[in-house]
């Protein structure tokens, strides 16, 4: 017996020598060797206002006020300082330089500084802050360049080391895994159109802009985030993917700005009872609220209601999924995608516009919404009133019960247009019809209601009681 455990620990022992030593190179020193003289340390110098804090000849402002001296007197004008940042980058190609667009935003000046004591003041070539990236560029002789990968081959668990300057301590190395891929995080608009890296690689400020390398070499992502209640590192980085970032970088290089697909849709995710009510096996999928009048989701045919599984041939499980796959593909671009309508698939071919610059431009289209059957009061829609004009066909929500299965998702005034069962859809043009659809179903049910509210559409899954 003890001769077997003896065996068994040591072919677990080898088993797990084997998997260390096909993970962990034998001196990630040689890796950081090539590596390091590429990335460089960035030192932004930025102008800031500040205004005193006395309010006159060195008077504190507390004892002028007291004074009754009126605020237009006491206040100093504003006074501007110079507030110096810091960060990382890389050298990417031809003495262009990738970091983070917060690295050098609002500088007036942007110096670089590689690990063999070179440094060069660089220009900013352009700017893309939907995904925080920033190209500058350098005028030096026998510059050093990292290698590129391949950021979509990498795998959850692979080991992923960073290179920067956190808290300017210069060209510093951290190592970790990949914890996750295709993350959402909403700073800034940022996270609609990056599939941001988690890893767990100790990443804090002066980080950013710094490259992400994995084990042969290669520089698979940017350094640009952290989650943390302290300022400093607490165990989650995020990095901007390789592929996104050349992708961007070049369009910065070649032309000047970023362009990105643009299918003007709203939308939202798909839960088990929207899942149901829509006629689907399961929840997963991009949800069509909302189609913006004669944009490249409006010529394809796709409509409210209407669930995006497949886009460009990839999978949409989420609908934080859909905007980073449309955004990197070109506008103009003809592609094709898979849609459940009805509790059936279908295929509907686009040709993507193009992003606006200012996001505020949306306008909604003037379509149809979804409701709740127990717990709502409804009413006809007074077209005798000049504001009603411009509303589709529908009802309007005159009250909802506390506590019904339609309180906290239909609100008072929501314009409920259509509602859907198990795929099937019933327009609603008045009370009559609304009251007999509800008839039509059983307790436990689960509808999808169609609404508009305040111009935007949405649907909301109710569960009749």
């Amino acid at each position: 017996m003890k001769t077997n455990r003896f065996i068994l620990i040591i072919c677990l022992f080898g088993t797990l020598s084997n998997f260390i030593d096909g993970n962990l190179p034998e001196n990630i020193s040689d890796l950081v060797d090539l590596s390091a003289p590429a990335v460089v340390n960035i030192t932004a110098k930025k102008e800031v206002s500040q205004r005193s804090a006395y309010g006159y000849r060195g008077i504190p402002d507390e004892m002028l006020e007291r004074f009754g001296i009126p605020r237009e007197f006491r206040e100093m004008p504003q006074q501007k300082r110079e507030s110096i940042s810091y960060g990382s980058g890389f050298i990417l190609k031809d003495n262009y330089i990738l970091t983070n667009f917060h690295v050098v935003e609002d500088a007036t000046e942007v110096l670089i500084s590689l690990s063999d004591r070179r440094e060069f003041i660089a220009k900013v070539i352009g700017v893309d802050p939907l995904s925080d990236l920033a190209v500058l560029e350098v005028q030096g002789k026998d510059l050093p360049n990292v290698n590129i990968g391949n950021s979509d081959k990498l795998k959850v668990g692979d080991w992923v080391i960073a290179i920067g300057s956190p808290f300017s301590f210069d060209f510093s190395v951290t190592a970790g895994i990949v914890s996750a891929k295709g993350r959402s995080i909403q700073n800034n608009n940022i996270g609609n159109y990056v599939p941001f890296l988690q890893t767990d690689v100790a990443i804090n400020p002066g980080n950013s802009g710094g490259p992400l390398f994995n084990l042969d070499g290669e520089v698979v992502g940017i350094n640009s985030q952290i989650y943390s209640r302290s300022g400093g590192y607490q165990g989650l980085a995020f990095a901007i993917p390789i592929n996104v970032a050349i992708d961007v970088a070049d369009q910065i290089i070649n032309t000047g700005e970023v362009s990105r697909g643009y299918l003007g849709v709203r939308m939202s995710e798909v839960d088990s009872d929207l899942a149901e009510a829509l006629g689907m096996n399961k929840p997963y999928g991009a949800l069509i609220n909302d189609v913006e009048e004669a944009e490249s989701a409006d010529l394809a045919g796709l409509v409210p209601g209407d669930v995006i599984i497949e886009f460009d041939s990839k999978q949409i499980k989420f609908s934080s999924d859909l905007p980073h796959v449309v955004g990197q593909i070109k506008p103009d671009t003809e592609v094709s995608a898979i849609v459940i309508r009805d509790g059936k698939e279908i295929v509907l071919d686009f040709i993507l516009g193009e992003l606006p610059v200012n996001n505020d431009n949306f306008i909604p289209a003037k379509a149809q919404s979804s409701n709740d059957p127990i717990g709502l009061k409804v009413a006809e829609i007074d077209r005798e009133n000049p504001s009603t004009l411009s509303l589709p066909e529908g009802v309007i929500v005159s009250r909802v019960a506390p506590g019904s299965p339609a309180d906290g998702k239909v609100n008072r005034g929501d314009l409920i247009t259509m509602i859907q069962h198990k795929g099937k859809k019933y327009a609603v043009f008045n009370v009559e019809e609304f009251n007999q659809v509800i008839k039509t179903f059983k307790s436990k049910d689960k509808i999808a209601v169609h609404l508009l509210r305040n111009g935007s559409r949405l649907i909301q899954s109710i569960s009749l009681n």
